[in-house]
């Protein structure tokens, strides 16, 4: 491959998503660059995303199993896990207080090529609070060393 990812190399990112909540659907499409780091068998991809001049530090842990994490760093700190199939909870810190949510995942899909490195991530999953499904989320992310 010839580049050391352990040390964390550069890389063009493209994040793509779709969030559909009945009847209307936003998609935002962010090209950062990024860095992928590759440690203790997972890779992480980080990059930031700026909303209203606000930069939101960004990671995908795409674990050896397949899982995937997403860390997104803002005013507060959210931490969401996805396996296909599988059903996770998370909270989520706001100024009212902590609430609970779930992610359900209906596909998830990684792979990869060798030259250039380069990766792809195809998530869509369900966002709950409580038995309230809050949305579908499609994501696609890109990578490239």
């Amino acid at each position: 491959m010839g580049k050391d990812l352990s040390k964390g190399v550069s890389a063009k990112i493209e994040m793509r998503t779709t969030v559909s909540q009945g009847d209307s659907t936003e998609s935002f499409v962010f090209n950062e660059i990024g860095k992928v780091v590759y440690m203790n068998g997972s890779y992480y991809i980080k990059y930031q995303e700026t909303y209203d001049k606000i930069d939101i530090p960004v990671t995908f842990k795409i674990d050896a199993t397949g899982g995937v994490t997403l860390i997104r760093r803002g005013e507060t700190t959210t931490r969401m896990k996805f396996g296909q199939g599988e059903r996770f909870e998370t909270s989520y810190q706001t100024p009212q207080g902590l609430i609970s949510l779930e992610t359900v995942t209906r596909q998830l899909q990684i792979s990869y090529r060798e030259e250039p490195f380069s990766g792809k991530l195809q998530l869509e999953y369900d966002l709950y609070l409580g038995q309230e499904k809050l949305g579908e989320h499609k994501l696609q992310l890109l990578f490239t060393v």
